[in-house]
């Protein structure tokens, strides 16, 4: 059985930093891309972050210059580095693998996910 588990949310003040850990299970991620996503109350899962099976890096507008995306595939897990932390950074924190390996490119679409974690709430006081 397929399980992605994310940790390392939690409140933190505006300027601070968290990282968000992955960990996968029941299959080898090494050769697929992985991402992140965030939800707010209301409002769509948008993405984040993503990163594929060969390093490839790809960022929402809004993550750029303060979060990184990486990967550890001996220990078949993701990470997320979030610097700078703003309010409007706060929700749940999705981590996801696509369905398919060896993808050209990382992607942004929720679509191509087909694995996903039970989240984990980010929350930055201003």
């Amino acid at each position: 059985q397929v399980q992605l588990v994310e940790s390392g949310g939690g409140l933190v003040q505006a300027g601070g930093s968290l990282r968000l850990s992955c960990a996968a299970s029941g299959r080898t991620f090494s050769n697929t891309a992985m991402g992140w996503f965030r939800q707010t109350p209301g409002l769509e899962r948008e993405f984040v972050a993503a990163v594929s099976w060969n390093w490839n890096t790809i960022y929402a507008d809004s993550a750029k210059g303060r979060f990184t995306i990486s990967r550890d595939n001996a220990k078949n897990t993701v990470y997320l580095q979030m610097n700078a932390l703003k309010p409007e950074d706060t929700g749940v924190y999705y981590c996801a693998a696509e369905g398919r390996s060896y993808t050209a490119a990382p992607k942004t679409s929720r679509s191509v996910y087909a694995y996903w974690g039970q989240g984990t709430q980010v929350t930055v006081s201003s």
